[in-house]
């Protein structure tokens, strides 16, 4: 359809099993669904928190074009330099104090059009006190370059703060998805007459057999003893790729469905 972007929205990356389902899939879809613009998360890309320059490598060159985090990327101590460069087309939640390293949206030509992406991080349930991501949203609408189409990433915890941005967004946003708690929510949907498309949580890509990507054993323990305990990432077995698929088209989405896979492990 003329006009039209079709955009794949990918979840959090989750350590090296994620990163080998997106080296599998990303180029098939490409071709499979004609996309135009491809983002994923990637906070947890290295070992489960954070980014490492090995770790971005091995996912610049498979067809994935943007990147967006949250509150996890700092974990590593390669992530400051990472999200300072520009190069990288990754962002960080633009509602953290403005002297922190990296941006908040960046701009993606696709196409004949311009796509403006946003980073944000929700308040509720989150342990740090952030700036206001709805006031946050505004401000970038004012200063940012002439763009065509909306895409946020709005990474919380809380569903009801998501579905209530995801309103606020109505009408001057394209896209808006929901990361963070790496469990795919259904309501892949167009909001109302602004057709705004819309997820609670496109999920993660990472192990099948774990929670949220962790050892079973470990947190099990840590909900029956109450007692801190170290995180150890699945690194065997089948994989989930959970992700939502958008064609947008003058300031709208006009479709918004879920691609969600299981990879056969090795």
């Amino acid at each position: 359809m003329a006009g039209t972007l079709n955009v794949l929205f990918i979840g959090d990356i989750v350590s090296q099993l994620g990163r080998r389902a997106v080296q599998q899939v990303v180029a098939k879809l490409r071709k499979q669904e004609s996309l135009d613009l491809v983002i994923a998360n990637i906070e947890n890309l290295a070992h489960g928190k954070g980014i490492t320059k090995g770790t971005l490598a091995e996912i610049q060159n498979i067809g994935i074009d943007a990147f967006t985090t949250g509150n996890h990327v700092w974990a590593q101590p390669e992530g400051k330099e990472l999200l300072a460069e520009a190069k990288n087309q990754i962002i960080r939640p633009a509602n953290y104090p403005p002297n922190v390293p990296g941006r908040g949206y960046c701009i993606i030509k696709v196409k004949t059009k311009k796509v403006l992406l946003i980073n944000l991080i929700g308040r509720v349930f989150m342990k740090l006190d952030y700036d206001d991501p709805f006031r946050k949203f505004d401000e970038i609408l004012k200063e940012a370059p002439k763009h065509d189409e909306v895409i946020v990433d709005f990474h919380a915890e809380a569903t009801s703060e998501k579905v209530a941005f995801a309103w606020y967004a109505a009408g001057r946003a394209s896209l808006v998805v929901g990361t963070h708690t790496h469990i795919p929510t259904a309501d892949a949907e167009l909001l109302s007459k602004h057709k705004l498309g819309y997820v609670t949580d496109v999920g993660m890509v990472g192990p099948k057999d774990s929670i949220l990507g962790v050892q079973k054993d470990e947190i099990i323990e840590a909900f029956l003893t109450q007692l801190p305990v170290k995180h150890k990432m699945v690194e065997t077995g089948d994989i989930v790729f959970n992700s939502v698929l958008a064609k947008l088209k003058n300031h709208q989405s006009i479709q918004i469905k879920r691609i969600d896979m299981i990879i056969e492990g090795r």
